[in-house]
């Protein structure tokens, strides 16, 4: 029942926040609704309730492995909106607290999702609620990003349609009676029709890629991320993308059983990398700071994708880099939304010389990045060197030098940026705009606290949280 409530609780709060009648008060409830989360996902992640097979809805090992890093992200977020709604009292709020209290209960069913037909509705309407966020702002261009995010991601999404109906007949036409939830179809393995499934894995793969924006399904992410809000981009590149990466783990589970894991593998090996050195190229070139988040955020996605083709080892480095790159992603989106609102801009040609104006969010915007480009001690150095164990464990030396190569591309692209933007002595219009953005401790305390948490996964990642990687594992590829 409390597997339920992580969905239930944030779509009422979301229903009543649509209903509140008072602005001032409104954005309360997001960190009240997600304080309720953690709480419940923390009793649900210490005290895993049992799992039946045939169960649409449940905390089965995946989501326990995966979910506890959404809420805390979500949580942290909530805290931060209060006072970024405060700040941007002309604008109605209802909308924004309720769709983001919506995607929250959404993401929790998507995690929980163990049938095919549900987990695609979730992700649908995961899609949807988060239009109205990424329109907030209301200028023309974040209304163009809204429709490249609709039109590509709904295409996505219809792709991913037509591989859950071909992978539902591929479960019929090899002597299956149409149960599509994610243990039957495993149960089924090689009886399911190999070229059915091949059809539906690679359908899959590109839809649910695009929502995950790997190369070249990204096309969506600059533009979405560099005219949505910080915290919205926060919740997107650790939340949403999220969910899309679990039901291609899922998905992936069920063409092994049906023997084509080894396929499975290659593609999502080669777009992995695809995604990581394009990432990397475009980083090198790019001059608008948010932007640089989206390209960010591509390379990111294709590390998990590499870390799901490596086997059990490098799933397990993947739901690792999950909460390692989410937290720290975070604290990256909040400061760059903090220096955006500062500055007016976020194009390089227009803004520089951050640090003097706002100290406190650039040297949290350095230090992110010095965490999320793999620097010790935080935890991307950590899940990227298990992804890198990996790699060379399982034989494939050229994947992992091509690898650490976008790695060091990308970390060439993202100082390049940062420090041009905090560098140098700011322009008259830049110092004029920043008198309108003050550096209290409701902007700056929650991307110190994800900054500390990648800290913590680095430092002191807790025996209970790798048990959880490993049982989710476990579930993926069960041994014989």
């Amino acid at each position: 029942m409390i597997a339920y409530l992580l969905i239930l609780v944030p779509l009422m709060g979301a229903a009543l926040a649509a209903l509140w009648p008072r602005e001032s008060s409104r954005p309360w409830f997001l960190p009240v609704v997600g304080g309720l989360h953690l709480l419940l996902t923390c009793a649900l992640f210490l005290a895993p309730p049992a799992v039946a097979p045939g169960d649409w809805l449940a905390f089965d090992p995946l989501a326990r492995a995966v979910l506890p890093a959404l809420s805390i992200l979500f949580l942290v977020c909530a805290a931060y909106g209060v006072s970024y709604l405060r700040i941007r009292a002309e604008r109605s709020n209802r909308v924004f607290v309720a769709s983001l209290l919506a995607i929250l209960g959404l993401l929790s069913a998507g995690h929980q999702a163990r049938h095919l037909g549900l987990l695609w509705i979730t992700t649908e309407a995961v899609t949807l609620a988060a239009v109205p966020l990424l329109h907030f702002n209301g200028t023309p261009r974040a209304f163009e990003a809204t429709w490249k995010y609709l039109l590509i991601g709904g295409t996505g999404i219809a792709l991913s349609l037509l591989g859950s109906f071909c992978l539902g007949y591929a479960s019929l036409h090899g002597g299956g009676v149409g149960d599509l939830t994610f243990a039957a179809l495993t149960a089924q393995g090689t009886g399911l029709s190999r070229p059915w499934v091949l059809t539906a894995w690679v359908l899959l793969l590109v839809g649910y890629g695009t929502k995950m924006g790997l190369a070249p399904m990204h096309t969506w992410k600059p533009d979405a991320y560099g005219e949505a809000p910080g915290i919205v981009g926060a919740v997107l590149a650790g939340g949403v993308t999220t969910v899309a990466f679990t039901a291609l783990l899922r998905v992936r589970a069920v063409i092994g059983a049906a023997g084509a894991g080894a396929i499975a593998d290659r593609t999502l090996l080669v777009i992995g990398l695809f995604s990581i050195i394009l990432a990397a190229l475009f980083l090198l070139g790019t001059r608008n700071f948010k932007r640089m988040l989206a390209y960010s955020s591509v390379e990111h996605m294709g590390i998990l994708s590499l870390g799901a083709a490596l086997g059990p080892a490098g799933v397990a480095a993947a739901l690792f880099h999950v909460w390692s790159n989410g937290l720290t992603k975070g604290a990256l989106f909040l400061a760059a939304g903090n220096l955006r609102r500062a500055a007016g801009t976020a194009s390089l040609d227009e803004a520089r010389g951050l640090s003097q104006l706002c100290p406190h969010s650039s040297a949290i915007l350095i230090t992110g990045l010095f965490a999320v480009t793999a620097c010790p001690p935080f935890g991307p150095f950590f899940s990227e060197l298990q992804v890198v164990r990996a790699g060379l464990t399982g034989g494939h030396n050229l994947a992992t030098g091509v690898f650490l190569a976008g790695l060091l591309l990308a970390f060439f692209g993202l100082t390049r940026v940062v420090f041009s933007l905090v560098d140098g002595r700011p322009r008259a219009a830049t110092r004029e705009e920043s008198r309108r953005f003050v550096e209290t401790a409701g902007v700056l305390a929650p991307p110190l606290v994800l900054l500390g948490c990648s800290l913590w996964l680095g430092l002191f990642p807790p025996t209970i949280l790798r048990a959880a990687w490993a049982a989710a594992v476990l579930q993926l590829f069960p041994t014989p």
